[in-house]
């Protein structure tokens, strides 16, 4: 997520605060990390809109090619709370509405040089076909950059439970390069490397021969393993209180001891935002 705008005290620095302004990008981490290191009161909404040219779990591809849809409403404060509603459609999926979240989280930085910080969070999720199985999450995030704000890395860890229990790790890499700038709007291209470690049941069709005939069956592998690691490619255009992200996304799904090799996925993602200050 990213935006231009932040609301702030009346004894602001304006160059801290243009400095500010020219580093919220979209990634929702990072804009949580750029909050954490400055000086001034905010307490706003941010509304977002997501689309994804097609759907891959863990970067496989399940054999439905479809867009995905992800609208998203969150609310920042300064004292570190936040909280969002969001969802998630699937083209060809029935029912097409798949679930919709609410999280709450707090962040905040640590160390002497304020350089490392954290996000814990709870997430709720409700499900249009009553699935249970995964209904609640806990997440932690550690971060950690560089002074210019020009390489950083998160790790974040998740526990996923319902009827069932589960968990995931996630490592993000990336670069922020500016590629224009002027007054009220700022181009920029911000590459990622991402590393999806999770516990995961992965469905593997097998044909087996039973009485001399040909059978279809299908196993359940239980794996906690690097299932995927991601590539991202977004540049990003942020003016006024609007911003939008166009995107490419490579996936290079790796296989576990039950599959064999997995094909390189790829997709386009589009979003759009808009900021609202409370404060006004």
């Amino acid at each position: 997520m990213a935006t231009s705008f932040c609301s702030y005290a009346q004894e602001e620095n304006l160059d801290d605060l243009d400095s500010l302004i020219d580093e919220l990008f979209f990634n929702d981490q990072q804009f949580l990390d750029e909050l954490i290191e400055s000086d001034f009161s905010f307490n706003f909404l941010y509304t977002s809109v997501s689309y994804n040219s097609n759907t891959f779990f863990s970067g496989r591809d399940s054999g439905t090619d479809q867009f995905n849809i992800i609208p998203q409403v969150s609310y920042y404060h300064s004292s570190g709370f936040n909280a969002s509603i969001s969802g998630i459609y699937y083209q060809n999926f029935e029912p097409s509405w798949d679930f919709t979240s609410v999280s709450l989280g707090y962040f905040n930085s640590f160390g002497k040089k304020k350089n490392l910080l954290y996000n814990l969070g709870y997430t709720k999720y409700f499900y249009s076909d009553g699935y249970d199985d995964f209904t609640n999450s806990l997440d932690i995030s550690l971060g950690i950059r560089n002074k210019k704000r020009t390489l950083g890395t998160t790790v974040s860890a998740s526990y996923i439970f319902g009827k069932d229990n589960s968990y995931q790790i996630i490592t993000s890499t990336f670069a922020n390069f500016t590629l224009t700038r002027a007054a009220n709007f700022a181009l920029r291209f911000r590459p990622s490397i991402n590393f999806i470690i999770a516990k995961q049941t992965l469905a593997i069709k097998n044909i087996v021969f039973y009485n001399g005939q040909s059978v279809l069956q299908t196993l359940n592998d239980n794996v906690f393993d690097l299932l995927n690691t991601q590539l991202n490619f977004p540049i990003s255009l942020t003016t006024n209180s609007w911003d939008f992200e166009l995107g490419y996304n490579l996936n290079l799904p790796r296989a576990t001891a039950t599959e064999s090799d997995l094909p390189t996925t790829g997709f386009f993602n589009l979003s759009v935002g808009y900021m609202f200050d409370l404060n006004k």
